[in-house]
């Protein structure tokens, strides 16, 4: 038996599942004006109202923002819009 009737089947498997996970990106954005308990829960609150995006870590004490998203239906720049409109700043961290 030839290795690639073996493998083929696998490797198909493979490339229809990949797909699945190729859009999933996370990142983290510097975010600014962040100064009592309250800020991360809204900078939270605007991040995950965004559609694609699965969750979001804010810490106040490192002012940073922690993103997970579908990055077919949306992109940094969205991310960055919406914390700004909620009051908040922020840019990528690199």
């Amino acid at each position: 038996m030839s290795i690639f009737k073996i493998l083929g089947p696998l490797v198909i498997a493979f490339l229809i599942a990949t797909p699945a996970l190729a859009g999933e990106q996370t990142a983290t954005l510097k975010v600014e004006g962040m100064t009592c308990a309250s800020c991360p829960y809204q900078v939270k609150k605007s991040l995950t109202g965004i559609e694609g995006v699965k969750a979001a870590e804010v810490s106040l004490d490192t002012k940073l923002a922690t993103v997970t998203f579908d990055n077919e239906k949306t992109d940094i720049a969205a991310l960055t819009a919406a914390t700004a409109g909620a009051g908040f700043p922020s840019s990528p961290v690199q």
